[in-house]
């Protein structure tokens, strides 16, 4: 295939979880885009699996949130401990549990429990578009017009845009020569393995951390019955023993599928974007595990990107528009990535209860405001706790929810184009104007992300 030429509007270099959604939001903007993988399939060994809200409210806009509802593992508890999971106790674990789903008010975001990064995968995909396996993107150059790349089967690909989804060793970013902030390699190796076991008589949890002194490590869901994670530092090639030391049960039939060794790292790219190249996802920044933040900051960046790319692509917005990229998105890689140091150092921050005051003095946010309270311009938010008091309608904001009616939120009215929202009858716009009863924020203008661009 040597020679051979391609086009696209977007080329997407790495079809990870970051990868799929920005083809799968490109798509619903009606924008054409390849996806090179140079593995050879869909990841099996999930490297995340919690979902934020914001990224379930971004699933819900392009129609897949049901798709990953399903996809989903219903849980009764959340984190829970024990020297083995068969000594375990639930009860702090629906406790957290019950505490979480009380909060979410602010949004109308619902995923009944888990979802590991395979399993989302596996739904993203299905509205994906053009997806390669087995392709590597080897170079490439850019002009005024476009960017034409070379991948590792020969072919050359002419695309009008390059987006950077391929990790934290981004051959894009290193041929860019963008430099990294942040302590780079922390902590200790850990090691990833995934194993079927069938654990189905036990209640299903989201995971489980093992004192045990001969299998110290923690226990991760993935689909609630017979797959599973264990990260531990064992210092040695596991062994379905380990496993079994874990479980608490030496019966036990244990069969190890995969082995990850990784550490945690804290780094952000000094520019998400050089000319018609873009960085998202860990190419963009990598977030220490903590908190589950990687991949939905990865998530929102393909959101904040895909519409942008779309009216630059139509015509309708300039290089102005896709400058604003780096300007709303790197700003907020660095306050995640710090976030997820504080939690890193002391896991308790994001962990443990009633650490309001803790959080405070050690300068860390609440979670719920790190995934979806952020807002963009730089604005001071009016709290670091609360994550309703700081989505209030402010530009920069994500858009307020409220029920309009059965089942639809005000940001179901967004429908990824610029609206206005109102209580205001006699609001006239060039754009659509949502007027809705009791609507307490003004009369708003909204982007197709659901960020609120100006107040009236």
């Amino acid at each position: 295939m040597n020679g051979h030429t391609v086009s696209t509007d977007v080329l997407i270099a790495g079809g990870g979880s970051v990868g799929l959604m920005l083809a799968v939001l490109l798509r619903h903007h009606g924008v054409k885009s390849l996806v090179v993988e140079e593995k050879p399939e869909l990841s099996h060994h999930p490297r995340a699996t919690g979902i934020g809200p914001r990224s379930v409210e971004i699933l819900r806009e392009v129609g897949l949130a049901q798709a990953v509802n399903e996809a989903a593992v219903d849980l009764r508890a959340g984190k829970i401990r024990g020297r083995t999971l068969a000594e375990a106790d639930f009860t702090e674990g629906v406790a957290w549990k019950t505490r979480g789903a009380a909060e979410t008010t602010y949004t109308p975001a619902r995923i009944r429990g888990t979802c590991a990064q395979n399993r989302l995968d596996r739904v993203l995909i299905t509205k994906a578009g053009d997806v390669e396996f087995g392709v590597a993107l080897d170079s490439f150059e850019q002009d005024a017009d476009g960017v034409t790349a070379t991948l590792s089967d020969g072919r050359v690909v002419r695309a009008r845009y390059l987006v950077a989804a391929d990790g934290v060793r981004s051959r894009v970013r290193q041929i860019l020569g963008i430099g990294l902030t942040g302590p780079g390699v922390i902590g200790e190796e850990t090691t990833s393995v995934l194993f079927r076991a069938d654990l189905r008589p036990r209640k299903p949890f989201a995971m489980c951390n093992i004192d045990h002194p001969d299998a110290t490590g923690l226990l991760v869901t993935v689909d609630g019955e017979r797959e599973w994670v264990f990260l531990t530092r064992l210092g040695a090639e596991p062994t379905p023993e380990h496993i079994r030391t874990a479980l608490g049960d030496p019966s036990i039939e244990v069969e190890i599928r995969s082995v990850l060794t990784f550490r945690g790292r804290g780094q952000v790219a000094d520019r998400l974007s050089v000319g018609r190249v873009f960085l998202v996802g860990d190419a963009a920044h990598a977030i220490p595990p903590l908190g589950a933040f990687g991949l939905n900051t990865g998530v929102a960046d393909a959101h904040n990107l895909a519409w942008k790319l779309a009216y630059a692509l139509r015509g309708e917005a300039g290089p102005e528009l896709l400058e604003t990229y780096h300007a709303e998105r790197h700003p907020v890689a660095l306050m995640t990535m710090e976030q997820a140091l504080l939690r890193f150092n002391d896991p308790s921050l994001h962990w443990g209860q009633d650490m309001a005051e803790a959080r405070k003095a050690a300068g860390a946010i609440n979670a719920p405001v790190v995934h979806i309270g952020y807002r963009y311009g730089g604005a001071e938010l009016p709290s670091t706790e609360d994550v309703a008091l700081d989505l209030d309608g402010s530009p920069g904001s994500r858009l307020p929810h409220m029920w309009v009616a059965d089942g639809v939120s005000t940001l179901d009215l967004v429908g990824s184009r610029w609206c206005v929202l109102t209580a205001d009858p006699g609001v006239a716009a060039d754009v659509p104007v949502h007027v809705v009863d009791g609507w307490p924020y003004g009369t708003v203008l909204v982007r197709p992300d659901g960020f609120v661009s100006r107040s009236y």
